[in-house]
């Protein structure tokens, strides 16, 4: 008997960050982009917000497997109808290109003023 073996496609890993940037998701509504202070734990990150608030945030189920992010990164938080003002749920991760992008445009601060 004569295994064949299976041919698996090899694909080239892009570096964040590099290429053009099409379009870039920006804050509608309610929605305030933050950076990431602390993970806390059991799905819970410190997040310190644009409108000078620090959240307690999870990542959506429907998104955690899809969203991997440390420390020092910049997000798009969405908060809670009850409890806003300390809680909240994270919905974007913004790579470093549409960070520079953000930061060029006026949307970001310095970490400075934050």
């Amino acid at each position: 008997m004569i295994f064949k073996s299976k041919k698996r496609k090899k694909h080239k890993k892009q570096k964040q960050g590099e290429g053009e940037i099409f379009r870039v998701r920006l804050p509608k509504g309610k929605e305030v982009l933050g950076i990431l202070e602390q993970r806390l734990g059991a799905n819970r990150m410190l997040v310190r917000c644009l409108d000078g608030k620090s959240r307690v945030c999870r990542i959506p189920g429907r998104m955690k497997r899809r969203l991997w992010i440390r420390e020092g990164n910049v997000v798009l938080v969405e908060p809670w109808e009850l409890g806003g003002e300390e809680k909240g749920d994270i919905i974007w991760k913004y790579n470093p290109a549409e960070v520079d992008w953000l930061k060029r445009k006026g949307f970001l601060k310095t970490e400075a003023e934050f």
